[in-house]
C-alpha cells in the first residue's frame, strides 16, 4: 500500500489512486470527552456478532464460516427478502455492557492502529463533480433519554461526512445527524492547523455530526438549533479522530457503469471496487442490517415512550447512504426545506424561535435534557 502526502505533512496510508484533494481536504473529527463509545473495528463487529432473522439463530454454511467483509455478502441467500430481512446480533446481552461495544479510543495521531473503523467512498460523477464519502462506524448508538425514559440505542452506527469537489476544489460539505443532518458552504467551515481540513464535532453517545462545539437542539425536524428546547445533542473540543489513518478506500460506480462488469450490485445496480486488491469490497453488498434487530415489547430490556423504544434496530450499511444523490444532501421524509448553509449561525431569527417555543410551556415544568440524559440548566 502506498502512502499519500497529506498537506499537513502527515503520511496517510491511503493506495495509489486516490485523489490527493480527497486526502487533503478530508474531515478531521472532534470526539466527544464524555463519549464511552469509540470509532469501531469493522471487522470486530463480525466477531461479536451472529445473524439473525425474527430474533431467531439462522444457520450458516459452513463455508461461510468464519463470516468475515469477504463473504458478508452471502447471508442475503439465506433470508427470504435479499438479505433485508437479516439482522448481525450481538452474541452476547447488550446490557452487560461488554467491552466490545467500546470501540477503539483513537491514539495521540488520531487513529485507531490497525483496526480499519472507517471508509473512504469516491463518487465520479461526471463533468469535474466527485463526491468523497467518509464514514465513521462505531459499534453502538447511546440514544439519549427523553422524559427519563432511555430511548433509541442500538447497536452497529454509521456516520458520514460527505464533500462535493468541483474540478478538485472542495465546493460543499454534508453533516450526517440522527435520520438527516445539514449542508454548508465549505468556505464557512472550522478548520484544522492546515486550513484546509474541515472540523466535524461528533456528539456524545448519538454520534450526530456538527460543524461547531455546543448544544445542538434538535426538536424541530430538520432544524439543529445553538440553544437547548427539549432533545439536545452535546459536543465539544475532545479527542481527535482522523478517519484517514484507519480506512478502507474504495470507488462506487453508479449505474450505468463504465466500470468493468460485476456479477455484484448494491440495490441500485452500482458497483465498489477497492483502491488496493487487498481490502475487501463484498460487505458492501449484504443487505441486512449491522445491529441487533429492535427487541419486542415482552423483552424485559425493552422500554417504550410514546410508541418510541429503548432499544432500536440496527442501521444499514454505507451503500444505502444514497452514494449517487442529486443534491449535497440524501432525500428522505426529512429532507423537504433542505439547503446548502452560507453560515454557521442561525441570525436573528434563531432568538424569536426560542422566545416562541418558551412561551408554548410557560407556567409549566419542562425538563430539557443531554443525549447522554443530564438535565441541561
Amino acid at each position: 500500500m502506498a502512502e499519500n502526502q497529506q498537506d499537513n505533512g502527515k503520511k496517510s496510508p491511503a493506495p495509489a489512486g486516490v485523489p490527493q484533494y480527497v486526502l487533503d481536504y478530508a474531515p478531521l473529527l472532534h470526539l466527544s470527552k464524555k463519549d464511552t463509545y469509540h470509532p469501531s473495528s469493522i471487522t470486530a463487529q463480525l466477531l461479536h456478532t451472529r445473524p439473525q432473522i425474527s430474533l431467531k439463530d439462522i444457520e450458516v454454511p459452513s463455508n461461510l464460516n468464519p463470516i468475515s467483509l469477504s463473504n458478508l455478502d452471502e447471508l442475503n441467500k439465506l433470508g427470504t427478502k435479499a438479505g433485508s430481512d437479516i439482522y448481525l446480533t450481538s452474541t452476547v446481552d447488550i446490557t452487560t455492557n461488554p467491552e466490545w461495544l467500546e470501540g477503539v479510543k483513537p491514539d495521540d495521531q488520531g487513529g485507531t492502529g490497525d483496526e480499519k473503523t472507517a471508509v473512504v467512498i469516491v463518487v465520479d460523477k461526471g463533468d469535474g463533480v466527485v463526491d468523497a464519502f467518509y464514514m465513521y462506524f462505531f459499534a453502538f448508538n447511546w440514544g439519549g433519554v427523553v422524559l427519563k425514559n432511555q430511548l433509541g440505542d442500538h447497536v452497529g452506527d454509521w456516520e458520514h461526512n460527505m464533500i462535493r469537489f468541483v474540478k478538485g476544489a472542495p465546493k460543499y460539505v454534508w453533516y450526517s445527524q440522527h435520520a438527516n443532518g445539514e449542508a454548508f458552504k465549505y468556505e464557512v467551515l472550522k478548520k484544522d492547523g492546515s486550513g484546509k481540513r474541515p472540523l466535524a464535532y461528533c456528539a456524545n453517545g448519538s454520534h450526530a455530526l456538527f460543524p461547531t462545539p455546543g448544544l445542538h437542539d434538535h426538536t424541530i425536524p430538520n432544524l439543529s438549533l445553538p440553544f437547548a428546547l427539549l432533545l439536545v445533542d452535546e459536543t465539544d473540543a475532545g479527542p481527535i479522530y482522523d478517519p484517514l489513518l484507519s480506512a478502507y478506500y474504495y470507488q462506487y460506480h453508479p449505474s450505468p457503469s463504465s466500470s468493468p462488469a460485476s456479477p455484484k450490485t448494491d440495490q441500485k445496480g452500482g458497483t465498489f471496487t477497492a483502491y488496493d486488491s487487498s481490502t475487501p469490497v463484498n460487505y458492501f453488498y449484504f443487505r441486512g442490517r449491522w445491529g441487533d434487530e429492535q427487541y419486542p415489547d415482552t423483552d424485559k430490556r425493552q422500554q417504550q415512550l410514546v410508541g418510541n423504544r429503548k432499544y432500536v434496530g440496527g442501521p444499514t450499511g454505507p451503500a444505502d447512504k444514497q452514494l449517487n444523490r442529486k443534491n449535497v444532501w440524501p432525500e428522505n421524509t426529512s429532507s423537504k426545506g433542505q439547503k446548502i448553509r452560507s453560515s454557521l449561525g442561525i441570525g436573528s431569527w434563531g432568538d424569536k424561535i426560542k422566545k416562541w417555543f418558551s412561551g408554548l410551556f410557560r407556567g409549566k415544568k419542562v425538563q430539557k435534557v443531554l443525549v447522554t440524559g443530564e438535565t441541561v440548566k
